[in-house]
Protein backbone atom coordinates (compact mmCIF):
# COMPACT_ATOMS: atom_id res chain seq x y z
CA UNK A 1 0.00 0.00 0.00
CA UNK A 2 1.32 3.58 -0.95
CA UNK A 3 2.50 6.30 1.63
CA UNK A 4 -0.37 8.61 1.20
CA UNK A 5 -2.87 5.51 1.17
CA UNK A 6 -1.12 4.74 4.90
CA UNK A 7 -1.21 8.31 6.05
CA UNK A 8 -4.80 8.68 5.32
CA UNK A 9 -5.16 5.88 7.30
CA UNK A 10 -3.75 7.05 10.27
CA UNK A 11 -5.32 10.43 10.51
CA UNK A 12 -8.50 8.89 10.31
CA UNK A 13 -10.46 8.56 13.57
CA UNK A 14 -13.49 5.80 11.73
CA UNK A 15 -13.02 2.87 10.23
CA UNK A 16 -15.59 3.06 8.07
CA UNK A 17 -17.61 6.31 6.80
CA UNK A 18 -20.22 6.38 4.70
CA UNK A 19 -21.32 9.93 3.56
CA UNK A 20 -24.75 10.12 1.48
CA UNK A 21 -24.63 6.92 0.02
CA UNK A 22 -27.27 6.05 -2.30
CA UNK A 23 -27.78 2.50 -3.71
CA UNK A 24 -30.31 2.39 -6.81
CA UNK A 25 -31.26 -1.16 -8.54
CA UNK A 26 -32.81 -0.97 -12.32
CA UNK A 27 -33.85 2.45 -14.24
CA UNK A 28 -36.83 4.33 -14.30
CA UNK A 29 -40.21 3.15 -12.99
CA UNK A 30 -38.83 -0.40 -12.23
CA UNK A 31 -35.70 1.08 -9.91
CA UNK A 32 -35.97 0.18 -6.47
CA UNK A 33 -34.09 2.72 -3.95
CA UNK A 34 -31.67 -0.04 -1.33
CA UNK A 35 -30.17 2.85 0.17
CA UNK A 36 -31.34 6.70 0.62
CA UNK A 37 -28.67 8.64 1.72
CA UNK A 38 -27.18 7.36 4.21
CA UNK A 39 -24.33 8.98 6.16
CA UNK A 40 -22.35 7.33 9.57
CA UNK A 41 -19.46 6.56 10.80
CA UNK A 42 -18.61 3.47 13.20
CA UNK A 43 -15.32 4.40 15.42
CA UNK A 44 -12.59 2.91 15.68
CA UNK A 45 -12.47 -0.07 18.68
CA UNK A 46 -16.61 0.03 18.58
CA UNK A 47 -19.12 -2.62 17.94
CA UNK A 48 -22.28 -1.69 15.85
CA UNK A 49 -25.31 -3.99 15.24
CA UNK A 50 -27.77 -2.66 12.02
CA UNK A 51 -31.03 -3.75 12.24
CA UNK A 52 -34.23 -2.98 10.59
CA UNK A 53 -37.52 -4.83 9.23
CA UNK A 54 -37.11 -6.87 6.29
CA UNK A 55 -35.98 -4.72 3.07
CA UNK A 56 -34.98 -2.24 4.97
CA UNK A 57 -31.62 -1.79 3.47
CA UNK A 58 -29.62 -3.85 5.79
CA UNK A 59 -27.42 -5.89 3.19
CA UNK A 60 -27.05 -3.43 1.00
CA UNK A 61 -25.78 -1.26 3.33
CA UNK A 62 -23.00 -4.33 4.54
CA UNK A 63 -22.07 -4.40 0.73
CA UNK A 64 -21.96 -1.13 0.04
CA UNK A 65 -19.55 -0.57 3.38
CA UNK A 66 -17.81 -3.58 2.91
CA UNK A 67 -16.44 -2.80 -0.75
CA UNK A 68 -18.68 -5.57 -2.38
CA UNK A 69 -21.03 -3.29 -3.76
CA UNK A 70 -20.66 0.17 -5.52
CA UNK A 71 -23.01 2.89 -4.79
CA UNK A 72 -24.85 4.76 -7.06
CA UNK A 73 -23.63 7.91 -5.32
CA UNK A 74 -22.33 8.87 -2.23
CA UNK A 75 -19.05 7.43 -0.86
CA UNK A 76 -17.22 5.56 1.30
CA UNK A 77 -14.19 4.87 3.44
CA UNK A 78 -12.49 2.54 4.71
CA UNK A 79 -9.76 3.41 7.41
CA UNK A 80 -9.64 6.48 5.67
CA UNK A 81 -9.14 5.40 2.67
CA UNK A 82 -11.97 6.60 -0.13
CA UNK A 83 -13.08 3.48 -2.16
CA UNK A 84 -14.40 5.93 -4.79
CA UNK A 85 -11.99 5.71 -8.16
CA UNK A 86 -10.37 2.38 -6.81
CA UNK A 87 -10.44 -0.47 -9.12
CA UNK A 88 -11.34 -4.38 -8.85
CA UNK A 89 -7.83 -4.95 -8.05
CA UNK A 90 -7.14 -2.29 -5.88
CA UNK A 91 -10.55 -3.12 -3.61
CA UNK A 92 -9.53 -6.84 -3.41
CA UNK A 93 -6.22 -5.66 -2.05
CA UNK A 94 -7.93 -3.34 0.40
CA UNK A 95 -10.29 -5.88 1.85
CA UNK A 96 -7.73 -8.30 2.22
CA UNK A 97 -5.50 -6.10 4.62
CA UNK A 98 -7.93 -4.01 6.20
CA UNK A 99 -11.30 -5.60 6.08
CA UNK A 100 -12.25 -9.06 8.24
CA UNK A 101 -15.65 -11.13 7.03
CA UNK A 102 -17.89 -13.63 9.19
CA UNK A 103 -20.61 -14.43 7.23
CA UNK A 104 -23.61 -17.30 8.27
CA UNK A 105 -22.93 -19.42 5.75
CA UNK A 106 -19.00 -19.75 7.15
CA UNK A 107 -18.11 -19.75 3.50
CA UNK A 108 -15.22 -22.33 4.05
CA UNK A 109 -13.63 -24.57 1.67
CA UNK A 110 -14.09 -28.36 2.19
CA UNK A 111 -11.38 -29.57 1.54
CA UNK A 112 -8.77 -27.42 3.18
CA UNK A 113 -7.97 -27.98 6.98
CA UNK A 114 -9.04 -25.76 9.82
CA UNK A 115 -5.25 -23.99 8.98
CA UNK A 116 -5.80 -23.89 5.60
CA UNK A 117 -9.01 -22.26 5.49
CA UNK A 118 -7.72 -19.36 7.73
CA UNK A 119 -4.41 -18.38 6.20
CA UNK A 120 -6.12 -18.84 2.66
CA UNK A 121 -6.67 -15.20 2.03
CA UNK A 122 -3.09 -14.24 3.16
CA UNK A 123 -1.89 -16.40 0.82
CA UNK A 124 -3.91 -15.49 -1.99
CA UNK A 125 -2.61 -12.02 -1.10
CA UNK A 126 0.76 -13.65 -1.79
CA UNK A 127 1.67 -13.08 2.23
CA UNK A 128 3.29 -15.87 4.49
CA UNK A 129 1.22 -16.22 7.39
CA UNK A 130 2.70 -15.55 10.37
CA UNK A 131 2.56 -19.38 11.89
CA UNK A 132 2.67 -17.79 15.60
CA UNK A 133 -0.26 -15.61 15.22
CA UNK A 134 -2.32 -17.97 13.49
CA UNK A 135 -1.74 -20.79 16.64
CA UNK A 136 -2.43 -17.98 18.97
CA UNK A 137 -5.80 -17.06 17.18
CA UNK A 138 -6.90 -20.68 16.91
CA UNK A 139 -6.10 -21.11 20.89
CA UNK A 140 -8.21 -18.04 21.49
CA UNK A 141 -11.31 -19.28 19.63
CA UNK A 142 -10.88 -22.77 21.54
CA UNK A 143 -9.83 -24.82 17.89
CA UNK A 144 -6.00 -25.05 19.31
CA UNK A 145 -6.56 -28.97 18.99
CA UNK A 146 -8.41 -29.02 15.61
CA UNK A 147 -5.87 -27.25 12.97
CA UNK A 148 -6.04 -30.78 10.95
CA UNK A 149 -9.51 -31.07 10.70
CA UNK A 150 -11.80 -30.53 8.03
CA UNK A 151 -15.06 -28.70 7.68
CA UNK A 152 -17.01 -31.50 7.52
CA UNK A 153 -15.51 -32.57 11.03
CA UNK A 154 -16.61 -29.70 13.02
CA UNK A 155 -20.01 -28.63 14.57
CA UNK A 156 -21.52 -25.55 12.93
CA UNK A 157 -20.31 -23.55 16.50
CA UNK A 158 -16.79 -24.96 15.62
CA UNK A 159 -17.04 -23.83 11.54
CA UNK A 160 -18.18 -20.76 12.29
CA UNK A 161 -15.04 -20.14 15.04
CA UNK A 162 -12.54 -21.09 11.96
CA UNK A 163 -14.51 -18.07 10.02
CA UNK A 164 -13.81 -15.69 12.85
CA UNK A 165 -10.40 -16.77 13.04
CA UNK A 166 -10.33 -16.20 9.84
CA UNK A 167 -10.84 -12.81 9.82
CA UNK A 168 -8.72 -11.86 12.53
CA UNK A 169 -5.18 -13.47 11.81
CA UNK A 170 -4.85 -10.22 9.86
CA UNK A 171 -5.93 -7.77 12.74
CA UNK A 172 -7.88 -6.18 10.29
CA UNK A 173 -9.74 -2.32 11.02
CA UNK A 174 -13.06 -3.60 10.09
CA UNK A 175 -14.68 -7.08 10.88
CA UNK A 176 -18.00 -6.59 9.02
CA UNK A 177 -20.44 -9.89 10.58
CA UNK A 178 -23.78 -10.83 7.90
CA UNK A 179 -25.82 -12.79 10.08
CA UNK A 180 -23.08 -14.26 12.08
CA UNK A 181 -25.53 -16.51 14.80
CA UNK A 182 -28.51 -17.25 12.79
CA UNK A 183 -27.43 -20.86 11.90
CA UNK A 184 -26.23 -21.56 15.58
CA UNK A 185 -28.24 -22.62 19.07
CA UNK A 186 -27.93 -19.50 21.92
CA UNK A 187 -25.01 -20.80 23.58
CA UNK A 188 -22.74 -21.37 21.01
CA UNK A 189 -24.58 -18.12 19.11
CA UNK A 190 -23.46 -16.06 22.87
CA UNK A 191 -20.28 -17.90 22.51
CA UNK A 192 -19.72 -16.25 18.78
CA UNK A 193 -20.12 -12.98 20.27
CA UNK A 194 -18.21 -13.03 22.71
CA UNK A 195 -15.39 -13.59 20.13
CA UNK A 196 -16.58 -11.05 18.42
CA UNK A 197 -16.44 -8.49 21.22
CA UNK A 198 -12.95 -9.43 22.13
CA UNK A 199 -11.00 -7.76 19.20
CA UNK A 200 -12.61 -4.58 19.83
CA UNK A 201 -11.84 -4.65 23.95
CA UNK A 202 -8.31 -5.77 23.27
CA UNK A 203 -7.35 -4.93 19.92
CA UNK A 204 -9.76 -1.46 19.29
CA UNK A 205 -10.85 -3.17 16.01
CA UNK A 206 -14.41 -2.13 14.51
CA UNK A 207 -16.60 -5.01 14.23
CA UNK A 208 -20.24 -3.78 12.20
CA UNK A 209 -23.10 -6.66 12.55
CA UNK A 210 -26.20 -7.34 10.50
CA UNK A 211 -28.66 -9.41 12.72
CA UNK A 212 -31.97 -9.70 12.84
CA UNK A 213 -31.73 -11.12 16.53
CA UNK A 214 -32.25 -8.41 19.56
CA UNK A 215 -30.40 -10.76 22.21
CA UNK A 216 -27.53 -10.70 19.16
CA UNK A 217 -27.67 -7.20 19.01
CA UNK A 218 -27.24 -6.68 23.13
CA UNK A 219 -23.62 -7.46 22.70
CA UNK A 220 -22.91 -4.21 20.76
CA UNK A 221 -21.91 -1.15 21.67
CA UNK A 222 -24.74 0.37 20.11
CA UNK A 223 -27.66 -0.60 17.60
CA UNK A 224 -28.01 1.38 13.98
CA UNK A 225 -31.66 0.82 12.93
CA UNK A 226 -32.28 1.18 8.86
CA UNK A 227 -35.84 1.57 7.49
CA UNK A 228 -37.08 1.99 3.95
CA UNK A 229 -33.46 2.66 3.10
CA UNK A 230 -32.71 5.13 5.17
CA UNK A 231 -31.56 5.76 9.05
CA UNK A 232 -34.11 5.29 11.75
CA UNK A 233 -32.36 5.90 14.90
CA UNK A 234 -29.82 3.87 17.50
CA UNK A 235 -29.58 2.59 20.89
CA UNK A 236 -26.11 3.05 22.77
CA UNK A 237 -25.71 0.12 25.45
CA UNK A 238 -28.57 -1.28 24.30
CA UNK A 239 -30.70 -4.35 25.81
CA UNK A 240 -32.77 -6.96 24.24
CA UNK A 241 -35.85 -5.59 25.52
CA UNK A 242 -35.12 -2.08 23.88
CA UNK A 243 -34.23 -3.41 20.71
CA UNK A 244 -37.08 -5.69 20.00
CA UNK A 245 -39.48 -2.92 21.06
CA UNK A 246 -37.87 -0.49 18.35
CA UNK A 247 -37.73 -2.99 15.81
CA UNK A 248 -41.60 -3.43 16.87
CA UNK A 249 -42.36 -0.14 16.11
CA UNK A 250 -40.10 -0.01 12.75
CA UNK A 251 -42.08 -2.72 11.52
CA UNK A 252 -45.43 -1.24 12.51
CA UNK A 253 -45.06 1.96 10.78
CA UNK A 254 -43.76 0.08 7.68
CA UNK A 255 -47.21 -1.84 7.67
CA UNK A 256 -48.80 1.36 7.69
CA UNK A 257 -47.14 3.27 5.08
CA UNK A 258 -47.90 0.05 2.51
CA UNK A 259 -51.44 -0.22 3.69
CA UNK A 260 -52.01 3.77 4.37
Amino acid sequence: MTKRRQDAAVRSEHSVVLQDVRRVYGRGGNSVIALDGVSIGFGRGTFTAVMGPSGSGKSTFLHCAAGLDRPTSGSVLIDGLPLAGMNERQLTELRRERIGFVFQSFNLLPALTVWQNVVLPQELDGRRPNKAAVREVLERVGLGDKQRNRPGELSGGQQQRVAIARALVARPAVIFADEPTGALDTQTAADVLELLREPVRTQGQTVVMVTHDPVAASYADQVVFLADGRLAGSLIAPTAEQVADRLTHLGARGKLAVTG
